[in-house]
């Protein structure tokens, strides 16, 4: 149970980090706004399934994370 709970943490976090790291990215090169606006938001989307699963609803967040990557996923074909 722990495993889950900290697992669900740590990829959370470490794809919110990537989302924004890749936003920034393409703020300074992208011509279009909509394309950083999505991997901010698919980050949004992966922090909050962060903090789901430090809750202890790692299901739910299991969940967020797939539609925040799917998010993610939707700028990066945009690009």
């Amino acid at each position: 149970m722990r495993r889950a709970r900290w697992t669900a943490v740590g990829t959370g976090a470490l794809l919110a980090v990537a989302g924004l790291a890749a936003s920034a990215m393409r703020s300074t090169t992208s011509t279009r706004a909509l394309i950083p606006l999505s991997y901010a938001s698919g980050a949004v989307l992966c922090a909050g399934a962060s903090v789901l699963g430090s809750k202890g609803r790692t299901r739910r967040a299991l969940w967020l994370m797939i539609v925040g990557v799917m998010v993610m996923a939707v700028g990066d074909q945009l690009d």
